[in-house]
């Protein structure tokens, strides 16, 4: 083919979603795809076909010739629309600002165009995900006004969303939802544009998970599940993922759910930017309860490193490992100064945010002792619940003023509310949460002296750990079960498992099987068994283990998959961002250094210090991709050379835990199988319950 004569075909292929024709038909030359309209399409077609940046680039690209055309009107929509792509994946409002004055600028002098109303709309939510709730106020209402007397539908669709939201935050949660339950019956009827529809079917999700009201996020999820395939482009699919990873944080099994959230992962890497730390810390809230520590620990390092709070699941954390005191001081710190970057995954401002921050101050002060803490954090969280009506927001208060008056020593106002948290997380359908309350109750009843009543407990919430996957949790059940007396007409707690320890203190590995104990060094090799011990069943990558062993977050296997394919060639690393990606971050750059400048002359001291926040961030996105001497810094190693390292280790671990416990180093020899994929997978008529 020569070049394009007619859009006509490239057109069509956008429009039914077919991306890679579209852009082959582009590039194919001719004077149409060099036209404005066809540069819009490749715009498009970029975006749907995983390239953001090249998308992004368009859009400029697009400015800028309608600019040098004199078209103003188009070259501000142009602008406006940059702005859009911006702020829907980088996160980076200092850049979303400069886009929309440029497009402000443009349409001085003229009358009311389409762009008006793209701009109110854009303009909406960067003062939303910058917490000026009246800003985000005054805009919704422009764009919806806007967009529905100029014909721009998602104008009037996005600021809809935003009012809705908006009523919420302001403790309007009834009227809210009911404002997002209209706007989900129109995105249903199929009148509303593909990336709109599936933008604000997040925005819905995200709203009812805000108010920690999973049923409805729950039906909202199910509904865009069913609706993006075939339909949804861009980053739609993997943020869809990552609500169901939520959800399935709630309602179990662990696996599921931590196998969404590393789909997510995959998906979402080209897209998201700063708000890539949102599917991390799922990843790590999931591992955390799991009981997969040492995964946990990866997913919330690697979202802090995208500048993303990874609280309160890494306090939680710190807890689970023993560390009282940073859990105690890290949570403290997130509570005084909450995660303000953009975003609009997350509650912005108010006190919504602090809700989960709150009940995980509650746990850990409970833990710790200190009863003015927990009785502190739990007000403030009732405060909350009674604001914002929601079933889970009742539960947490509740559960958090059973653990306050457990240590408190008021164990009749500990066992009505951890017996209420149970009956409603029950009937949410969240068994972890409703086993987790089960616990405080058991407790509750143990120092009453109602031993029995507190087995019972204690035995209900071992099974749901264990049926939810929390392996570390029913572990916990089970020494509780062993350690309290039994009534007599109580069953025996044993369920015929036996148990072992493989547990690290320091550089020492204490190392327990049958009736022998041994320490040794602490080698690589058992690093890599904890983790499948901790997993038993599951297969692991051994670019996972390999990344684990050496602190960084193992990449999904998108990423996977392009390492192997490098194996069959040089054996080089990837690029931690590629050319593309870093002329764009060069760019977003001086852009918000012309955003800092500006805001330094308008005295805006708050402006300049959300942009000084988008300035950091990138320079060290752009640090982290140097290596020395300017080269490329590069992500992982060939899947072969993993393999082959993994493999030595492990072989040398049970090489020289065979000298000094044989019995043990036989039954991993059996049950470790080792490969490209590794796994721990023992006799299952003979389980065994390992402490890590």
């Amino acid at each position: 083919m020569s070049g394009l004569d007619s859009l006509d075909e490239p057109r069509a292929a956008v429009e039914r979603g077919d991306w890679q024709r579209a852009l082959d038909l582009l590039d194919a030359g001719g004077s149409e795809a060099c036209s404005a309209e066809g540069l819009e399409l490749r715009a498009r077609a970029a975006y749907g076909n995983g390239e953001f940046e090249a998308a992004v680039s368009t859009w400029e690209d697009l400015h800028s010739r309608l600019v040098a055309e004199g078209d103003d009107i188009e070259a501000a929509r142009a602008a406006a629309m940059t702005a859009m792509y911006l702020m829907m994946d980088t996160g980076l409002m200092a850049p979303v600002r400069g886009w929309l004055r440029r497009a402000e600028r443009l349409l001085e002098g003229h009358g009311e165009a389409p762009a008006h109303a793209v701009i109110a709309m854009v303009r909406t939510y960067e003062r939303f995900m910058c917490g000026d709730m009246d800003g985000a106020r005054t805009h919704a209402a422009l764009a919806i006004e806007l967009g529905g007397r100029l014909g721009v539908g998602p104008a009037v669709v996005i600021g809809r969303v935003a009012t809705a939201r908006l009523r919420i935050f302001d403790g309007d949660v009834a009227e809210g939802l009911d404002l997002l339950d209209e706007v989900g019956v129109l995105l249903m009827s199929g009148e509303v544009d593909a990336l709109t529809t599936g933008m604000m079917y997040c925005e819905l999700i995200c709203a009812a998970q805000g108010l920690a009201l999973h049923d409805r996020a729950s039906e909202w999820t199910e509904v865009m599940e069913r609706w993006r395939h075939g339909v949804a482009f861009g980053g739609i699919n993997g943020r869809c993922r990552v609500h169901r990873a939520e959800l399935l944080r709630i309602t179990g099994p662990c696996d599921l759910a931590e196998a969404e959230a590393l789909e997510a992962c995959d998906e979402l890497r080209p897209w998201m930017r700063r708000e890539f730390g949102w599917p991390l810390a799922e990843l790590g809230n999931i591992r955390l309860r799991k009981g997969d520590l040492a995964g946990a620990e990866e997913a919330f390092v690697a979202a802090h490193e995208h500048a993303w709070s990874p609280h309160p699941g890494l306090a939680l954390l710190r807890l689970a490992q023993g560390d009282l005191d940073a859990a105690s001081a890290l949570i403290a710190d997130a509570i005084a100064h909450p995660f303000d970057i953009p975003s609009k995954e997350r509650p912005p401002f108010g006190d919504l945010r602090l809700a989960p921050l709150l009940d995980a101050q509650v746990e850990i002060a409970a833990a710790a002792g200190d009863v003015d803490t927990a009785r502190r954090a739990a007000d403030a969280l009732q405060s909350i619940a009674d604001t914002y009506s929601s079933p889970s927001l009742a539960a947490c208060a509740a559960l958090a003023n059973a653990r306050a008056a457990l240590i408190s020593g008021d164990l009749g106002q500990a066992i009505d509310g951890s017996a209420t948290a149970i009956a409603t997380w029950s009937a949410i359908g969240a068994p972890f949460e409703t086993a987790a309350a089960r616990m405080v109750l058991g407790e509750a009843h143990h120092r009453s002296g109602n031993i029995d009543a507190a087995r019972m407990e204690w035995r209900a919430a071992r099974d749901a750990f264990d049926a939810f996957g929390a392996v570390r949790r029913a572990g916990r059940a089970e020494r509780l079960l062993t350690a309290a007396p039994a009534g007599p007409t109580s069953s025996s707690p044993s369920r015929g498992m036996a148990t072992a320890t493989f547990r690290c203190d320091g550089d020492t590995r204490t190392i327990c099987f049958g009736e022998l104990t041994v320490l040794m060094r602490n080698l690589k090799g058992f690093r890599y068994i904890e983790r499948l011990l901790a997993n038993p069943g599951r297969e692991f990558h051994v670019l996972d283990l390999v990344a684990v062993e050496r602190g960084s977050l193992p990449t999904g296997r998108t990423v996977q998959q392009r390492l192997d394919a490098v194996a069959e060639g040089t054996g080089a690393g990837l690029p931690v961002i590629d050319d593309e990606a870093r002329n764009a971050y060069r760019r977003r750059l001086a852009e918000v250094d012309d955003d800092i400048d500006e805001a330094t002359r308008m005295h805006d001291e708050g402006r300049v210090e959300l942009a000084q926040r988008d300035r950091d961030y990138l320079i060290a996105e752009l640090s982290r991709a140097v290596g020395l001497g300017g080269r490329d810094r590069s992500v992982g190693g060939t899947a072969e050379r993993a393999r082959t390292s993994v493999t030595r280790s492990l072989r040398y671990a049970l090489e020289r835990l065979a000298r000094h416990h044989p019995t043990v180093a036989a039954h991993l020899e059996h049950s470790v199988h080792t490969g490209t994929y590794c796994s721990y997978a023992p006799d299952p008529l003979a389980p065994i319950l390992w402490h890590i």
